[in-house]
């Protein structure tokens, strides 16, 4: 955390978050006590005109998410639109990044990255996307949920050939861990293993949690 986030977390009147039982934890550990609203993805419509509403009132409101930044392949992004067309200000926090720490850390050279977020779970929607991706000629920067990722650099092993892949999952976290090795053999490795999210590079892959 960030000692701006903590501040605007002090100062709002309430906290969305994508599950206000982790948030309480943390708002516990900081001495909060804002008013906490759940947001996520089953109820984001009907919370965004609450919050609006509220905001529109007078009151500030932070968005917060479990493990990510708000509206980046993680609830959010209904609301930030709805706020902004209703002609109100969204202000960035910026915090801990999975993205850009996987990338920095990957030890892969490359000119431009694309973030392609999560891939469609199966189907020719999913073999579709990994050849477009494929095709390009940046970096690939994916994320994966821990029960997918040996199927997921399966797939990417019959995509891209065997390039070398860089997997991080819990980045900033206490068990973080950053591994580097050609897809063929993090096929493998990844069975019973690898949890966090996955960033995929051309000439090699990265992962985010």
């Amino acid at each position: 955390m960030t000692l701006r986030a903590i501040d605007v977390l002090k100062r709002v009147h309430r906290v969305a978050a994508e599950d206000t039982r982790n948030t309480r934890a943390l708002l516990n550990h900081l001495g909060i006590s804002a008013k906490l609203v759940a947001v996520h993805a089953h109820n984001e419509r009907r919370a965004a005109e609450a919050l609006v509403g509220a905001i529109g009132n007078g009151e500030a409101v932070a968005l917060v998410s479990d493990a990510g930044t708000p509206a980046v392949s993680d609830p959010g992004v209904e609301l930030v639109a709805a706020v902004r067309a209703a002609g109100l200000r969204v202000i960035p926090v910026p915090g801990a990044s999975a993205l850009t720490a996987a990338l920095s850390a990957s030890g892969v050279a490359f000119d431009g990255a694309v973030f392609a977020g999560f891939l469609p779970v199966k189907g020719s929607e999913r073999r579709e996307r990994l050849a477009a991706l494929a095709a390009g000629p940046w970096a690939i920067v994916l994320f994966e949920a821990p029960h997918r990722i040996a199927a997921t650099l399966s797939d990417l092993h019959a995509a891209l050939g065997d390039r070398d892949v860089v997997i991080a999952r819990e980045l900033t976290k206490r068990f973080e861990t950053i591994t580097r090795l050609p897809l063929a053999e993090a096929r493998s490795a990844s069975r019973g293993h690898c949890g966090g999210g996955c960033t995929s590079t051309s000439p090699a892959w990265s992962s985010a949690a």
